[in-house]
């Protein structure tokens, strides 16, 4: 969300007469609760920071909002506070590095190193070279930067909140602002609570009005130790390992009243601040790594009844906490007054400038880009389908638009450790450029150039030009060690095909010129990872294809449907930007694309690989991806992917599948011109197809939010809506005809 170039939406031929009513389309989908849904927590964020909130408005109650546990380690929370510079790496007892798991593996062009899992565990006990794969997995991991929640003084006494204590909730995440208002009672007390975050700094703002504050409620901040765990990003049990320190108050002499603390942690060789600003306020610390947040009386007046404050979060600028590279753009929200993080606008105090801001500037992102609207339609799935579609823009805006890859679980809380997988990245991303708001791709596909030296070495190790990019990764880049990871290639054409969509959106030389050394080194290796043999150029071994059911046998697998087409469109796509950019071009690039082998035929559907068992039945159905993700190629027949798509959807293991899934059968639809399938596999009643009260599709417990599968799902609908280079030239071709669609703003596909 940060830097983007608010524009008008663009027109298109398909738009309807009328505009859509944005402010009505996103508010008739606010999140209202009344009862705690453990669930289905609310969010506020900006692309760089995130605050996940409960009932109360604030993180008092984490234990209520549990992630499931994994490896015999206790549950964590869906309360996170995250920034995508938040990381911290444990400590090694030495330095550990990748050589100790590669392991060589045969290919067409001889023996190639690969990092693998090559630590076993040796009669119960672990090896050094396990510990040394433990170690690289978890580190770097995300952190959680602090708990922010309520505490109650009573009888001399401080305790956290229960659910017990709250009576009469309601809370609403007002879409339109990108505010949480909260209004409960405690003790006999209303409590009203406004919480919203800084659209252009990694900053709260907390407004909490009630004469409790004078009885003894406050706020409490609690700082953790960065956790390895797969799921948790705090560790509440290693106080000697961390530092905090409380500086202040600092008053300026222009407001008086107004007052700022300066918290200062250290984790190892992770640093950051946290700026916390109020007017009548006082901070205190009430434990080393704890503090409180109360009313503070001026002399002769009573406590009041109000907190006003803001707490902003400022990384360190070095070590762990630190940006990587400069992708990181600046916007300035319509406030009435700016200042440094934790300042104030112009007659506001701390709190209220940071909420001010987020009023300001949402109506500016839902009145910018695309809109799709269904509500006139009478069947109930385009109700349910378009709130989807618009909480997905939320929610995809907060977690998914900044200067890194997301992981999986955004900012709300840690999966695999907080670190990214590129081959997710498409479906976290793709969407923005395709809803007219490809600023908000443009931060995180700036991040691979901060990685392009250490990529090309792993390309030249292997014995390839080019780069080829790692697959779960944290900032800087370094691969894990992993039996399937480092052996998918689906991801390498991502930063060709983000590429192609931000050009598509904004078709200048500067997107040419920016992107073109991404490009150009994808399709290098590319081409050289495809070997000639007497039937054409093919695809591995060893490699893991999308549909990841072959990690066992990844040396032996050739060909996947979908990267053989992927490789075909991707290399003709990197041609063209060489056409665009008046460059030669590659021979190799087109020699290869032109020469693929084909998809293997079994019975007359696509198989998944083009050696036995074919098709494994589970998992990802990735061969539709084929011909829906990607355009029309040459290496795909029509009808075969139509009868694929019917045998699929006739019998696929559907409690293995995973969120995207769901949008893959539906731009495959669309493409074959059957909107009704693809209405229906947008909705498809599995377990990985729900989306939760918050808008999140939940996928298991210890994967309680999926944004692939929301990204995903605004890609489908674009799709759906605006169409694809030479479709069909009826309306919102991928809805079906009877549908009233209304949409504007969007850009056709490729």
């Amino acid at each position: 969300m940060h830097s983007q170039s608010i524009s008008a939406p663009s027109e298109s031929a398909t738009t309807p007469a009328d505009a859509i009513d944005r402010k009505a389309l996103a508010r008739r989908h606010n999140v209202r609760q009344e009862n705690l849904d453990p669930q289905s927590p609310v969010s506020v964020g900006n692309g760089e920071f995130a605050f996940t909130v409960d009932l109360t408005g604030l993180q008092s109650l984490p234990d209520a909002y549990p992630v499931g546990a994994r490896d015999n380690l206790p549950p964590g929370t869906l309360l996170g506070t995250q920034a995508q510079w938040g990381w911290h790496a444990s400590p090694p007892p030495r330095p550990y590095g990748l050589a100790g798991s590669t392991v060589l593996y045969d290919s067409p062009r001889g023996p190639v190193p690969y990092v693998d899992m090559a630590g076993d565990i040796v009669k119960d006990r672990e090896t050094d070279a396990s510990r040394a794969e433990t170690w690289l997995r978890a580190n770097p991991h995300r952190l959680d930067l602090a708990r922010i929640g309520f505490r109650w003084a009573d009888d001399g006494s401080e305790r956290a909140l229960t659910e017990a204590d709250l009576s009469g909730a309601v809370q609403t995440l007002d879409l339109w602002t990108g505010v949480v208002s909260s209004s409960f009672t405690l003790g006999g007390h209303p409590v009203t609570v406004t919480t919203a975050c800084h659209p252009d700094r990694d900053e709260l703002g907390i407004r909490v009005d009630s004469p409790a504050l004078a009885k003894g409620l406050m706020v409490g901040v609690s700082f953790p130790y960065g956790s390895e765990a797969w799921h948790d990003a705090a560790d509440w049990n290693r106080e000697n390992a961390h530092s905090t320190f409380l500086e202040g108050p600092v008053a300026p002499a222009a407001d008086p009243g107004a007052a700022s603390w300066t918290v200062r942690r250290q984790l190892d060789n992770a640093r950051y601040r946290v700026v916390i600003s109020g007017r009548d306020v006082s901070v205190q610390q009430a434990a080393p790594h704890s503090l409180r947040i109360v009313p503070e009386a001026p002399a002769g007046r009573d406590k009041p009844g109000l907190l006003d404050l803001s707490i902003a979060f400022i990384s360190a600028g070095d070590g762990d906490c630190i940006p990587r590279g400069n992708n990181r753009l600046t916007r300035v929200a319509p406030t009435p007054g700016q200042g440094d993080a934790g300042g104030s606008a112009v007659g506001l105090s701390a709190g209220s400038s940071a909420i001010a801001a987020s009023e300001a500037y949402w109506p500016q992102f839902w009145t910018s880009g695309g809109a799709i609207e269904l509500d006139a339609t009478d069947d109930p799935r385009a109700k349910e389908l378009e709130r989807r579609i618009v909480l997905s823009q939320y929610l995809t805006a907060v977690n998914c638009s900044g200067s890194l890859p997301p992981q999986e679980t955004g900012l709300v809380c840690n999966s695999w450790r907080g670190r990214f997988h590129l081959e997710m990245h498409w479906w976290h991303a793709a969407h923005f450029a395709l809803w007219n708001r490809a600023d908000l791709l443009l931060p995180s596909l700036r991040w691979y150039s901060t990685v392009l030296e250490s990529s090309r070495r792993t390309a030249k190790a292997q014995g390839f030009d080019g780069v080829r990019w790692p697959k779960q990764v944290g900032p800087e880049g370094r691969e894990s060690p992993s039996p399937i990871g480092t052996f998918l290639i689906w991801q390498q054409p991502h930063p060709i095909h983000l590429s192609e969509l931000v050009y598509r959106a904004n078709p200048s030389r500067d997107v040419l010129e920016e992107f073109a050394e991404i490009v150009f080194e994808s399709a290098d290796f590319m081409a050289g990872f495809a070997h000639p043999t007497a039937r054409g150029f093919e695809l591995g071994p060893p490699l893991v294809p999308a549909q990841e059911s072959y990690g066992s046998m990844r040396a032996t697998v050739t060909n996947p449907t979908f990267e053989l087409a992927y490789w075909q469109w991707g290399l003709r796509i990197a041609s063209e930007w060489r056409e665009r950019l008046g460059l030669e071009p590659v021979e190799a690039w087109t020699e290869v694309a032109d020469a693929l082998v084909s998809p293997r035929i079994v019975n007359g559907v696509y198989a998944a690989i083009d050696v036995e068992p074919f098709t494994i039945r589970t998992d990802h159905p990735s061969m539709l991806c084929g011909l829906g993700v990607l355009p029309k190629t040459d290496l795909i027949d029509t009808d075969v992917m139509r009868a694929t798509l019917a045998d699929v959807l006739a019998g696929w293991d559907w409690d293995s599948t995973w969120g995207w899934d769901y949008p893959v059968m539906a731009m495959t639809a669309a493409r074959l011109e059957d909107p009704e399938t693809a209405v229906d596999s947008l909705l498809l009643a599995a377990g990985k197809n729900v989306v939760l009260p918050n808008g999140h599709n939940r996928q298991t417990d210890s994967l309680p939010l999926y944004l692939p599968g929301n990204g995903g799902l605004l890609a489908a609908a674009a799709l759906m809506a605006a169409g694809w280079d030479n479709g069909p030239g009826r309306h919102a071709p991928g809805f079906p005809a009877d549908w009233t669609v209304a949409w504007e703003g969007l850009v056709a596909a490729p």
